[in-house]
Parts: structure tokens; C-alpha cells; sequence
């Protein structure tokens, strides 16, 4: 008798057990499997169709040529004339463009230079291969400058590349005042140059070079004056002064032109660009969160928000360790951070260092150090310089004792750093803004004692005058100026009972000309280390946590308060809850394509 096999699922009995699957994959095969095929293709084995390009026979397997490309898998499996045909010819595809393709498809390996890069994305658009259509946009990204641009942006739309046609718009418009000079910007079509023109991308020059380079496109050939209404409709006019328009009339067949959009524009002259911008094109003014403590720690993340887009998002870091209770500014559409404390070892070092970003430029550079270190000092800008007054310092901490509140100034133009007149006594964790020729410093403490003193520097007369008093006393507020006068916000006070610390939750206002304060409104939701920043006339309060002894009740609320309106209005919340981070008004490119501020994940 014969005993038959049994399975390894059964046991004796033939009792099912447990199979025990597991998933084998072995990282290797495909790179095997590569190497294979393209064994097989260079001996010339099981090589099953032929294609012909630009006068070169190459052999391929058709199941490779499927496996990569829409085109070759709809010529092998649809019913289509070449399915049956074991030689293709490939109208408009280079030898060179399809050599690089197959090299592609057989080893995964594409080599890109500026002499093929053109041809292998015909050919790859022609055979649908994705991927390298991909690859090929991705590195003519990389090449541009002032030689090629035109030339990519004319592939970039005869390929409809997004991407690369937005960034080469991009570069084209940030130096148009140097490709307006060459012969390569006489290249361009009337569409290439409206778009140019209608993109909302920054330009490197004022509205009146812009007009200039405009103009020297249309003088180029006299055929071209007839484009002159569409072009100079996408100029703001207003903003070009009234004696370049009229030599600019002067060129031939432009008078008509010119004059039929000025009088589309309307009376007037537009204003000039905001402070430190040769021109507003492509610029939004936004608010900008910078570092703070969330509930992950201190961070040194800057984060932006513009009314257009509606969110916040990641816009760069300060390059330095974390930190905090530095001055922060904005001069010139520069942002200025300089000082403050970090942690190191369990004891707080206090430093004198500074950076400036240029969100134009996206870059961070350095700038001479403070004369000496400082931390919950204010930094303000008047007549185009910083100063830095008050604070703590490493050898005293601002309090009682010392004769006065060293300051100094900053002039961007030298990089250098000088002493002015000190405050008459020491001042930390204060206020400070500038309106009509003086800088205004209130409030802060002085050892322990909050004040409420405030002072005005008169630069004329290297000076700090007496003004009226803060109607209550507030250390860690903000001060903000708007319409010639200032606005102060946040802080606290002590408590005159029990020597704790209370929440002042008005707004007050200082108008210099009458040298009086008066509270205008009351912020809706009290809290202690909000930001607060004006950005097109509405005071932004940002974050913050609603009690001094417990950062359990942080908060990511936006309140603003309209100040020609006198209302208030809740925006969509900061994605994170935040506290003790600074906020500042600063034009952001709106062509910037940044990540969201995540939510915390819970």
C-alpha cells in the first residue's frame, strides 16, 4: 500500500495549520531586472521592432518601449497600422533626442546638457515619456540667465511646461532692465511680452524703466507701434512721472499711444513705491510672524500671511541658535533682527549679533554687532537708521542703580554701529516707535517697578524730551505708528493689591501735536506676549496666552482692529498656538510658493 504526500498546511490528520505567509521583496531585482534587459538589447537578443529616427535604425523590445511610454504602449496594443509593423519611423524625432531615451528606458540614466536638452524633451513629449519631459524642465530651471531665457521661454510654452515657464517669466522680470539692453529681448512675440508685463512677479527697476524698455520694443521695427495700446495697458502709468511720459511720447508713433492711456488711467499721479522698493509690482504688504514659543519650544521660524492668500506660511529661519527677546525692524523692506538671549548649559547668554533678510532675495546676510549685548531691548528705524535703546545686558539687567539706558544707532549705508545720548535712567522690556522726526520710548521696568513714563529723542538735539505719561503703566507692550500717531497694545501692570502681574487690555493712543493719550478700544481677547503689528491700517494682535501663570492657556486667536473704522474683527486662527514672538509688517513676492504653517499634530 502506498502512502500519498502530504502538504506542510496539515498536519497528521490532515489537521489544517497556519501557512505562515510572509512578503518577500528583494530591493535589488529591479536594478537586475534593468541590467538584464539591457544585456539582451546590447547582443541583440529577442529584439522584436526597429525604430528610425533622423536617418538611425535603433533596435528595442517593444515590451520595454510600452512599459515607459503612452505613445509606444497605444502603438503596440491598440489596433493601430504599426502595431503589425516591425520597423517605425518616427517623423520630427532627433537621433541624438531618441538615443538618450532608449538610454533612458533600458538603465534609468538620462544625460542632460544645454546641446541635447532640447531634443531629448521633443522626443520625449513626442513619445510621452513623463518623466523625462519632467527631468528636462527640471534642468532647464536650473540654466537660466539673461542668454537663454527667451529661448526657454519659448520652450517652456511650445511644450506647455508650467513650471519652467513661471520661473523663466520669473528671472525675466526680476532683470528686465538688463534683458530690456539686449538683442535677445527683441526676440520676443507681443504675447511673450504681455505676459511678461502682466505677470505678477517683481521687477528689478521702477515703473519709468519699465516703461523705457517697453518702448524700446516697439521702436525695434515701426510695425510694432500698433501693439503700443495692449503693452502700455499693462503698465500703471500713474506711477511714471509726467516728464518721462512726455519725452517717451516724443518717439515715433507712440503719441497717440501714450496719450490714449494716460487719459484710460485717469487724473492724477499714482503714489510712489513704498519705502526701499524700486517698485510695488508682484509685492503684497503682509504680516510676519517672527520666532516665538510654541508647544514644541522656542523656535526661530518666520511665518507670513497675505490677505490675498488667506493662510500662514513657512517663509524662512533665523540663522542663528534659538533664541528670543531680540529687536526686531524693518528698514527699507529689510528685516532687521538683532540681539536677544539664547540658552546654553542652563544659564541665558545675552549677545550683540544681527542679521537682515531681503525677502526680495530670499537671502539672509549678517551686519556688524551691537557695541555691546542686549536682550529685551526696543529696535526702531528714524531717518533711515536703527536704534537700539535700552535693555539688559550682561553686566546689569536694566535695573535700579544705573544712571541711564544706553543706546546706539545703526546706519545700514556704513554697516557701522555708533553711541547716542542715553535714555535718563534704564528702561527694559519697553515700547518704542517713530512718528514725525523723534523716537517715542514708554513704559517697561525699571529693576521691578513698572513705569509709565514716556520719552521722545530729538535727533537734532541728541536729546530725550519729557511727554505726557502713559494713562496706565505697561512693560512687555508693543507700540505701533499709524496716521502720525501711536498706538500702544499688550502688556501688564502690577497688581496694587497682592505685587502680581494684571493685563492692561486697552488700546491707547498718543497724538504728538496735542501731547495726550486716550484709550480707543479695549482688545476682545485679553493676553499676555501677543504680536502686534499694523499692515494697511488694522492693528493685528497674534497669538499670545491668556494667563501669566500657566501656559496651558496659550492661544493662536488673530483679533484686528480697524483704525479708521473702529471695528474689530477675528481672522482664522495661527495654526499653532504662539507667544512671545514678534510680528511686523513686510512686502512679501506673491509669486512665492511656500509650505502652509502645519497644525500640530495631536
Amino acid at each position: 500500500m502506498t502512502r500519498s504526500g502530504g502538504s506542510l498546511g496539515c498536519g497528521g490528520g490532515n489537521t489544517p495549520r497556519p501557512l505562515n505567509t510572509v512578503q518577500v521583496e528583494h530591493p535589488s531585482h529591479t536594478g537586475t531586472l534593468l541590467y538584464g534587459l539591457n544585456t539582451l538589447r546590447s547582443k541583440g537578443l529577442l529584439l522584436d521592432v526597429t525604430l528610425v529616427a533622423g536617418g538611425e535604425a535603433f533596435k528595442a523590445h517593444r515590451v520595454v518601449l510600452a512599459s515607459c511610454s503612452d505613445y509606444f504602449r497605444a502603438m503596440f496594443t491598440d489596433e493601430m497600422r504599426e502595431r503589425g509593423q516591425s520597423v517605425i519611423h518616427l517623423n520630427g524625432v532627433s537621433a541624438g533626442g531618441l538615443g538618450c531615451l532608449l538610454e533612458y528606458a533600458y538603465t534609468s540614466r538620462l544625460s542632460l546638457n544645454l546641446a541635447n536638452v532640447q531634443e531629448v524633451l521633443a522626443a520625449a513629449a513626442h513619445v510621452q515619456v513623463l518623466t523625462v519631459v519632467e527631468a528636462c524642465s527640471t534642468y532647464l530651471q536650473t540654466q537660466i540667465d539673461l542668454d537663454n531665457c527667451v529661448d526657454i521661454a519659448t520652450i517652456a510654452e511650445t511644450y506647455s511646461l508650467g513650471r519652467l515657464r513661471g520661473r523663466v517669466y520669473a528671472f525675466m522680470s526680476g532683470h528686465l532692465q538688463q534683458l530690456g539692453r539686449t538683442a535677445d529681448f527683441q526676440r520676443l512675440s507681443v504675447g511673450q511680452l504681455v505676459h511678461l508685463l502682466s505677470c505678477d512677479f517683481p521687477v528689478d527697476c521702477g515703473e519709468a524703466q519699465v516703461l523705457g524698455v517697453v518702448a524700446g520694443w516697439l521702436c525695434h521695427t515701426p510695425a510694432r507701434a500698433r501693439h503700443a495700446p495692449a503693452l502700455l495697458r499693462c503698465l500703471n502709468l500713474p506711477e511714471v512721472p509726467l516728464s518721462v511720459l512726455e519725452r517717451t511720447a516724443r518717439l515715433p508713433g507712440l503719441a497717440d499711444a501714450i496719450g490714449a492711456a494716460v487719459r484710460a488711467a485717469g487724473p492724477g499721479r499714482g503714489p510712489a513705491p513704498p519705502a526701499g522698493l524700486v517698485n510695488s509690482r508682484g509685492l503684497e504688504l503682509g504680516v510676519v510672524k517672527v520666532g516665538g514659543f510654541s508647544i514644541a519650544g522656542i523656535t526661530n521660524d518666520l511665518s507670513y500671511y497675505l490677505a490675498s492668500a488667506g493662510v500662514w506660511r513657512h517663509l524662512t529661519t533665523i540663522p542663528h541658535v534659538e533664541q528670543c527677546n531680540y529687536g526686531t525692524a524693518v528698514l527699507n523692506n529689510h528685516l532687521y533682527v538683532v540681539g536677544g538671549c539664547f540658552n546654553q548649559a542652563l544659564q541665558e547668554n545675552i549677545h550683540p549679533f544681527g542679521f537682515r533678510y531681503s525677502p526680495q532675495a530670499d537671502r539672509w546676510s549678517t551686519m556688524a554687532p551691537m557695541m555691546r549685548e542686549r536682550c529685551r531691548f526696543s529696535l526702531s528705524v528714524l531717518g533711515g537708521r536703527l536704534y537700539a535703546v535700552g535693555g539688559a545686558c550682561e553686566a546689569s539687567e536694566g535695573g535700579a542703580g544705573e544712571e541711564e539706558g544706553p543706546c546706539e544707532a545703526y546706519d545700514p549705508k556704513t554697516d557701522v554701529w555708533e553711541v547716542v545720548t542715553g535714555l535718563p535712567g534704564p528702561r527694559a522690556q519697553h515700547g518704542a516707535a517713530a512718528i514725525g522726526g523723534r523716537l517715542y520710548v514708554c513704559g517697561g521696568l525699571e529693576g521691578d517697578r513698572v513705569l509709565d513714563s514716556c520719552l521722545a529723542y530729538c535727533p537734532s538735539a541728541e536729546a530725550w524730551l519729557p511727554c505726557a505719561p502713559l494713562p496706565v503703566p505697561r512693560a512687555d507692550h508693543s507700540v505701533v505708528a499709524h496716521a502720525g500717531r501711536l498706538y500702544v497694545a499688550g502688556g501688564w501692570r502690577e497688581d496694587e493689591g497682592g505685587g502680581g502681574r494684571v493685563l492692561v487690555d486697552s488700546v491707547d493712543c498718543y497724538d504728538p501735536r496735542t501731547d495726550t493719550w486716550s484709550s480707543v478700544t479695549r482688545v476682545p481677547t485679553p493676553r499676555y506676549h501677543a504680536g502686534i503689528a499694523v499692515v494697511t491700517g488694522r492693528l493685528y494682535v497674534v497669538g499670545g496666552f491668556h494667563s501669566d501663570a500657566t501656559f496651558d492657556r496659550a492661544t493662536g486667536v488673530i483679533e484686528c482692529y480697524d483704525l479708521d473704522s473702529g471695528r474689530w474683527s477675528q481672522e482664522t486662527p495661527y495654526p499653532q498656538d504662539i507667544w512671545e514672538h514678534g510680528c511686523v509688517p513686510l512686502y512679501i513676492p506673491r509669486c512665492r510658493d511656500d509650505m502652509e504653517v502645519p497644525a500640530p499634530t495631536k
